[in-house]
């Protein structure tokens, strides 16, 4: 794949990936940064095996490392005596999964069940396709999400317990 054909893929799948990862970080700016340096990368690397199903995976994998990190800052700066701003209270069930809530559960989830959290909660994705997509059982992604929901559960929960609930 020459560097036309990966510019054009840019153009093809960019803005779709633009979409979805400002969905997931509720900030068009920082869905820019990672769009874009997910391209970087594969022109650096001269990549020839992409397909929409690889550039959808790396840029999920790509916004959960910012919430992940973003979390992390959070935690630090908590601990250093500063304001960190309220965790999000949606429930799972809504199909609202916040950015906020996303980087908590990075803290808690193993990669794989993150991945299919978002996939099926925030991309819409039916159970059997998130396990075609992934190459994995209908059933592993089914006992995934369960333990992702009663993860937000717990935390939702906890939320409300310490005064902060809805």
């Amino acid at each position: 794949m020459g560097y036309a054909s990966r510019v054009d893929l840019y153009r093809r799948y960019g803005p779709a990936l633009m979409r979805k990862c400002e969905r997931m970080l509720g900030n068009a700016h920082d869905a820019e940064d990672v769009v874009q340096s997910l391209f970087v990368d594969l022109l650096r690397k001269g990549r020839r095996d992409v397909e929409l199903a690889y550039l959808y995976r790396a840029a999920t994998s790509r916004c959960l490392n910012l919430l992940r990190d973003a979390g992390r800052r959070r935690a630090l700066l908590a601990r250093q005596g500063e304001e960190v701003l309220a965790p999000a209270r949606e429930r799972l069930v809504d199909r609202v999964v916040s950015a906020d809530l996303l980087a908590r559960l990075a803290e808690r989830l193993d990669r794989r069940s993150l991945e299919i959290l978002v996939l099926h909660h925030q991309d819409g994705l039916s159970q059997e396709e998130v396990a075609a997509l992934l190459r994995v059982s209908r059933r592993t992604v089914g006992k995934r999400l369960t333990k992702a929901r009663r993860i937000v559960e717990q935390l939702t929960d906890a939320d409300a317990g310490s005064g902060g609930g809805a």
